[in-house]
């Protein structure tokens, strides 16, 4: 396996420095949104935890800093990310098994396993929907050929019973998630992150569960920022999204 070239990687912490990510000069490169949505997983030590769609795995050891004692695996299509995926959970001394493998073509043994948490961030675009990317690697995590529905599927299929869904995704796709978790997910939740006050929430963060019965559930935005507009270059988050953010703390769900 080729691999990134050490020369072709920056080290970046994340959590205030609780995380230390390798990730690619050129190419996909994390922000906020894996860090969100780990922290949005209501994980107890002991979990078995699957991501669809690792990348470098931000998102699985984002989550294992906050929760310890996980039992983590990774599904990551491009074999350059899934490397990394290994390489940063070396780095941070985190046990975890990265498979290489289409989501929609999943190896026996894993296909044999049932997890008490599924995580996904994926493509935020229909394939072609977005201006192309020069390195394919972001281009394949902005815009994957993969139907939203078949995330939907695999994760239904890989979750155990009362087993819970976290996913991240553009908020102009929730009538294409919410439609992809009937007959497959129940008690449904959607968190709207708006990133100030008076705008419309871009992105969305689902919960659904396995065997769940449970109403649907649509709860006011969680906002980002502080004010009405960003007036500086220094950051702006809210006291709570900050301790997300910085400190490592859970996502405050509403109840």
């Amino acid at each position: 396996m080729q691999g990134f070239d050490d020369a072709a990687l920056t080290q970046d912490a994340f959590l205030g420095g609780q995380v230390q990510l390798l990730q690619p000069k050129q190419g996909y490169r994390a922000g906020v949104d894996p860090v969100l949505l780990a922290a949005a997983v209501p994980a107890r030590p002991g979990d078995r935890v699957l991501e669809l769609g690792c990348g470098g795995g931000p998102g699985l050891l984002c989550l294992a800093a906050r929760v310890p004692g996980l039992e983590l695996t990774g599904v990551e299509l491009q074999a350059d990310y899934a490397d990394l995926a290994r390489r940063n959970a070396a780095l941070n001394a985190v046990e975890m098994t990265v498979v290489e493998a289409d989501l929609a073509e999943l190896p026996m043994d894993l296909r044999q396993q049932q997890f008490d948490q599924v995580i996904a961030n994926p493509p935020y675009y229909r394939a072609g929907a977005h201006s192309p990317a020069q390195d394919v690697g972001r281009q394949i995590a902005l815009g994957g050929a993969t139907e939203l529905s078949v995330w939907f599927d695999t994760a239904a299929r890989r979750l155990s019973h009362k087993g819970y869904l976290h996913m991240i995704q553009r908020a102009d796709r929730l009538p294409e998630m919410l439609g992809a978790c009937l007959g497959r997910l129940g008690s449904l939740e959607v968190l709207p992150l708006a990133a100030r006050v008076g705008r419309s929430a871009e992105l969305v963060l689902l919960r659904a569960r396995k065997g769940g019965r449970a109403g649907f559930k649509l709860h006011a935005p969680l906002i980002l920022h502080d004010g009405e507009a960003h007036l500086c270059d220094a950051e702006s988050y809210r006291p709570d999204i900050r301790a997300v953010l910085r400190d490592g703390c859970a996502l405050p769900w509403p109840r």
